[in-house]
């Protein structure tokens, strides 16, 4: 079954949060700048990660918009990886906004942005179907 638009945000949630919630945690003492404190690199990852949850929702209309012109309704696997590249200079933009002078370096965003998407869409691509064998089937809802 294709997902539906709420089925889509409901497993966005879910990924965004959970999965790349976790991997945010793993990976950013490794990815933050030396002279950055881990506490000032936890909270701009992590606000960088609830504004992809949130400003996701968002794009979810506009790509539930878009998929309505397909005649299937939904677009290839590789379409949803792609999509990382308007979020992540959404994402940018307002991140820079939210967090005014405590700004995270380019590269350090670059890396935990993409590093992060690319485990959620794995995560969407492989496990999460182990784990929740209905969750195709229920158009990707999860109640």
């Amino acid at each position: 079954m294709t997902p539906t638009l709420w089925g889509r945000i409901q497993s966005r949630l879910l990924l965004v949060l959970i999965v790349g919630g976790t991997w945010t945690l793993l990976v950013t003492p490794f990815i933050k700048p030396f002279s950055a404190s881990i506490s000032s690199a936890y909270f701009l990852t992590f606000v960088a990660v609830l504004i992809v949850t949130f400003v996701g929702v968002i794009w979810e209309l506009i790509y539930h918009g878009l998929q309505q012109t397909r005649w299937e309704k939904d677009w290839p696997t590789l379409f949803g990886l792609l999509t990382g590249i308007p979020e992540f200079f959404t994402t940018a933009f307002w991140l820079a906004v939210m967090t005014g002078d405590r700004v995270i370096p380019p590269l350090t965003f670059f890396l935990h942005f993409f590093s992060t998407w690319i485990v959620v869409w794995l995560f969407a691509n492989g496990p999460i179907r182990i784990l929740f064998p209905r969750w195709r089937f229920n158009g990707g809802r999860f109640t």
